[in-house]
């Protein structure tokens, strides 16, 4: 378990932090306190202790701010909370819930059905020869959704990469600076592609590919691969940081081409 759920102690330093962090420099241990739902002779404590371990400064009475390693700590733990809620909602919580599935085959309830990915999206077939198996729940015929539970086993999944390539702003040439051969190549074997930008979708155009997507193209990129699509982004060169953040945040294997 994270250290930071160990116990309702480290909890509550945790939650203490989070809440200076919130309203620094001024903070108020009543307000703290009443948020936590501990005293305030407790949060004054914790303060203390945060202080002496270098995570908080004290500015004055009642100021204090987060310093440097108390933010890199808040940041470690949310990141492995956040993991860890991930692998209670997937992995444990994940065999009592249920879920949706494409039926390969005719399917009736109560039947054991063989479960993997394809092309993203998760396909149910009868039988139990898979590493990872559900129980339908509805009938359905071959081609319909039927509904899934009682999942056992692991969905054999590879990861997909995703690709960015970057064209010039219309103001250093835009869709006209870019290689449309070379761009028809390179999205000819890609599972999806997407778009970030007015150059970018023109470029696709002008190569003869119309995006699946033009909006929120990294946050698309990295579900998808995460789905194991091969994803290729076109993106102008403005918007390749609002892609690439949500891909390096899910953790997504990418590289950023440049096409001009």
């Amino acid at each position: 378990m994270v250290d930071v759920l160990a116990d309702k102690r480290s909890a509550t330093r945790f939650r203490v932090l989070v809440e200076i962090a919130d309203r620094q420099p001024a903070v108020s241990q009543g307000e703290i306190a009443e948020a936590v739902g501990v005293t305030s002779q407790a949060v004054s404590e914790y303060i203390r202790e945060l202080v002496e371990d270098g995570l908080v400064t004290k500015e004055g009475r009642s100021r204090y701010r987060v310093t440097k390693e108390g933010v890199d700590w808040l940041l470690r733990t949310a990141s492995n909370v956040r993991r860890y809620a991930d692998r209670v909602s997937e992995d444990v919580l994940g065999g009592v819930n249920e879920d949706a599935a494409i039926a390969t085959d005719d399917v009736e309830a109560e039947d054991t059905v063989s479960l993997e990915m394809r092309e993203g999206l998760l396909h149910a077939t009868p039988g139990d020869v898979g590493p990872a198996t559900g129980i339908a729940t509805t009938d359905a015929a071959a081609g319909e959704d039927v509904g899934v539970t009682g999942f056992e086993g692991i969905i054999d999944l590879e990861p997909g990469d995703v690709t960015v390539y970057q064209v010039p702003a219309v103001r250093s040439g835009g869709s006209h600076a870019t290689d449309a051969e070379r761009l028809r190549s390179a999205t000819a074997d890609a599972d999806l592609v997407v778009a970030a930008g007015v150059e970018a979708v023109v470029a696709l155009r002008r190569a003869d590919r119309e995006p699946a997507v033009t909006f929120a193209a990294g946050e698309v990129a990295a579900d998808a691969a995460s789905r194991g699509l091969d994803v290729v982004v076109v993106a102008v060169a403005d918007a390749v940081g609002r892609v690439t953040d949500p891909l390096r945040d899910a953790g997504a294997n990418y590289e950023v081409t440049d096409l001009a």
